[in-house]
């Protein structure tokens, strides 16, 4: 029996968020669309409501029976949760036609009930809203005021539910892990058994449970999700697993080698694929974004199944799907916010069943799960890498001595990364979520080297700070390492004469360039 608390999800951005608080607090919880509520689940032990991009006014707004848990389970509101269950219950709510959002003090706090334990008096919280309470309904009290809103809390304790018009899931609500860890663990009753060894140990009884003695194929990318789902598999059933590694010829400098060897260190049956040939076949002459990440999934697919046919007693192809990878994919406010590779489903052709050991857990867990089967660090921390590789990081077509310029640029950035030595003792490396390199091959710069004028090309740097890459903020990377930099790519990589350092956020711009 494993204790949850249901996440519903009312499209708010931060919902994630919210669901890895949940699982910081040891505690397992499922992200539903806001109408999905399970009826008859036992493992329940608390609920707690979004926000949402909707007014609870507007025609399109989501709503949901809260009958069907209030009296039920614990409850916890967060803005728009808190609004509609306010409104739900006879409360107003009303347009202020301005937003109240950005940082706020609670400069009132009802240090008696229990969602604010331990809280400080002035505890800064986080405000996104365009609507405010300004009636609650009866039986319930205020918890919480800030200077401009009155009921910034505000609870019916016999009920068992507490609302916020705040989030207390984004880093800028100062104390709202520990509102959280009220709720979950204190209200809720959580037992925190959720870890990465409990997770280990069940996962591996399931899969030898589902699998037998059963033939799997698993496709590795070279990256943690699908390194780590392969590890996991592999203390599950052994000699049972075929990984199938298909290089495209895009991957970043010695990385098939380094990936192999990483690989066979762990004990993995892994055959390398070398496809290059195809995949820069059929991309000549190809500088469309979308149409090179159509040609070269189209090309995986099929490389990918000419070897998988040849495992003849095969029954199950294994993903590292993981659980933002599925969130993403479900159609909540009406919008699939992207689709993904590994949620689609399998190709008709292939006449197997589908095994995905990680698609419960985020990324952070993903790396966690990783460290406690004794990965090598360097596998583990890995950034993320696109699938499609450095074809999504060469502006234009695609050529052999083009990705050798990238591959040698990339290759001095990342290594100058790893080498970087920060104050608390980490690799800068370790600072970001992702880093990387790009050609702007369809542009040539003048330079000056050796007295000779120069006519080649500009690389850019990128380096991304972010919690789940749904949102994502430049890297301020030291002055002394981008010089550095810079002065390596330039004095070694034939091709390329300029770097220049990108600072867009996500949004506007996106985390890769194509």
């Amino acid at each position: 029996m494993q204790q949850k608390i249901i996440i519903l999800d009312f499209g708010s951005q931060t919902t994630q968020l919210i669901g890895r608080r949940v699982r910081e607090l040891d505690t397992f919880c499922e992200i539903l669309p806001y109408n999905k509520f399970p009826k008859n689940d036992p493992n329940i032990i608390g609920v707690i409501l979004s926000g949402s991009p909707y007014s609870v006014h507007d025609k399109e707004a989501f709503t949901a029976d809260l009958s069907q848990f209030i009296g039920k389970y614990p409850v916890l509101g967060i803005c728009y949760g808190a609004q509609f269950i306010s409104f739900a219950n006879g409360g107003k709510v009303e347009q202020t036609g301005t937003r109240e959002y950005g940082r706020a003090n609670l400069e009132t706090i009802d240090l008696e009930t229990p969602i604010f334990k331990d809280f400080k008096k002035g505890s800064q919280v986080w405000m996104s809203h365009g609507d405010t309470i300004t009636a609650i309904p009866e039986g319930f009290h205020i918890t919480g005021s800030t200077a401009d809103v009155k009921y910034a809390a505000f609870a019916n304790e016999e009920k068992r539910v507490w609302c916020v018009q705040f989030h207390p899931e984004v880093f800028h609500s100062t104390q709202g892990t520990q509102l959280l860890k009220n709720f979950v663990v204190d209200i809720c009753k959580s037992k925190q058994e959720w870890s990465p060894a409990s997770f280990v140990e069940s996962t591996v009884e399931e899969l030898k449970a589902q699998l037998g003695n059963d033939r799997v194929i698993l496709g590795l990318s070279g990256g943690v999700d699908s390194s780590v789902c392969a590890t996991l598999l592999n203390k599950a059933i052994g000699k049972n697993l075929t990984c199938i590694f298909v290089d495209h010829g895009m991957l970043r400098k010695n990385e098939f080698a380094k990936v192999m060897e990483a690989y066979s260190g762990l004990g993995l049956n892994v055959i390398g694929v070398d496809a290059s040939e195809k995949f820069f076949k059929d991309l000549e002459g190809v500088s469309d974004p979308e149409t090179k990440r159509k040609i070269i999934g189209r090309d995986f697919v099929e490389v990918f199944n000419a070897e998988a046919k040849k495992i003849v007693d095969a029954k199950w192809l294994a993903q590292g799907t993981i659980y933002p990878d599925r969130i993403e994919s479900l159609s909540i406010t009406g919008m699939v916010i992207k689709s993904h590779h590994n949620v689609g489903g399998l190709p008709k052709e292939m006449k197997l069943q589908l095994c995905e050991p990680l698609q419960w857990l985020f990324k952070d867990e993903v790396r966690r799960v990783g460290r406690q089967l004794q990965m090598p660090e360097r596998l583990i921390n890995r950034h993320p890498f696109p699938g499609p590789g450095l074809a999504v990081r060469i502006l234009g077509d695609i050529t052999r001595e083009k990705v050798r310029i990238l591959q040698d640029a990339d290759d001095i950035y990342i290594e100058e990364m790893h080498n970087y030595v920060c104050e608390d003792g980490d690799s800068l490396y370790n600072k970001v979520w992702q880093a990387g390199t790009v050609l702007l091959s369809t542009i040539r710069s003048v330079g000056v080297m050796g007295d000779e004028r120069t006519y080649e090309h500009p690389v850019a740097l990128r380096a991304v700070t972010s919690m789940d890459a749904m949102t994502a903020d430049w890297a301020h990377l030291p002055y002394d390492f981008m010089a550095k930099v810079s002065n390596e790519i330039i004095n070694k990589v034939k091709g390329v004469n300029r770097v220049c350092y990108d600072i867009s956020s996500k949004p506007p711009s996106t985390i890769e360039w194509e």
